[in-house]
């Protein structure tokens, strides 16, 4: 998609490349991020077994809170990996922007879990 800013990139809104971009993004995540794929499985098993009972608020309440943390973790990963990529030696501004993305990421995990539960 053409920059418009930037003035960079190919012209034209291509909407499946940006589904396929996506797409490929939530693939490298479960791929590679463990943290990721098991609250993705766990999260299907919920919402299989709420789908199954047609326990339908439920559902999207699964469904909406699984969201939440799946954008977060990302989020909290890709961080971590621009972090890691700027800064190789240890620094306390790093290190506390690393914190805060973690605890941004564990609030998101704490509302998913109460929800799942």
């Amino acid at each position: 998609m053409r920059n418009k800013f930037l003035s960079t990139g190919q012209s034209g809104y291509h909407p499946f490349r940006k589904l396929k971009v996506c797409l490929s993004g939530l693939r490298y995540a479960v791929l590679y991020d463990f943290s990721v794929a098991y609250k993705v499985m766990l999260s299907v098993l919920g919402l299989a077994v709420c789908f199954y009972f047609r326990q339908w608020v439920d559902f999207i309440s699964v469904f909406a809170a699984t969201g939440l943390m799946l954008i977060c973790e990302m989020f909290n990963t890709t961080i971590e990996a621009l972090c890691d990529f700027v800064e190789t030696r240890q620094n306390e501004k790093i290190r506390v922007i690393k914190d805060i993305a973690a605890a941004a990421t564990g609030i998101s995990i704490l509302i998913w879990a109460v929800v799942m539960v």
